[in-house]
């Protein structure tokens, strides 16, 4: 489904740059990228990339590049080995949401945020995180596994 065309309102049609897509492909195919980082920008009513991290970055380098106090999504690549050593690696889907965010803020990435998931084909898990307990790598690795 495109966010692009006819049948959404203009309320809710938020577009997804072209770059987003290849971005993310990159990450998922070419392991490009560790994590990619990805904003609503309220005046062009797009999803855009704010900022990416190579794959020599780590899951702490990931939760420093968040905002304390605003919403974002970002898809990290996961590696982590099976009980049985093999080496895998899962994309984790994370919605952003401080309570110390604004409402309009909040209201924006909630209402968009299936349809811009839906863009991002291959993602494994979804976190949806209000403050850093809830996106712990902890939590990261107990879903993986």
């Amino acid at each position: 489904m495109s966010f692009r065309g006819g049948g959404l309102n203009a309320s809710s049609g938020l577009g997804v740059a072209d770059h987003v897509k290849n971005i993310f492909l990159e990450l998922k195919r070419k392991k490009v990228h560790r994590y990619v980082i990805f904003k609503i920008d309220e005046k062009k009513k797009e999803v855009v990339v704010e900022k990416t991290g190579g794959p020599a970055e780590n899951y702490d380098d990931f939760t420093a590049a968040m905002p304390e106090n605003d919403c974002r999504y970002a898809v990290y690549d996961f590696d982590f080995v099976t009980s049985d050593n093999c080496q895998k690696s899962k994309i984790f889907f994370i919605a952003w949401s401080p309570s110390s965010s604004r409402i309009r803020s909040k209201m924006l990435y909630a209402t968009s945020k299936d349809r811009f998931r839906r863009e991002l084909d291959g993602i494994h898990y979804e976190i949806q995180a209000t403050d850093p307990t809830e996106m712990d790598l902890e939590v990261i690795r107990d879903r993986a596994h």
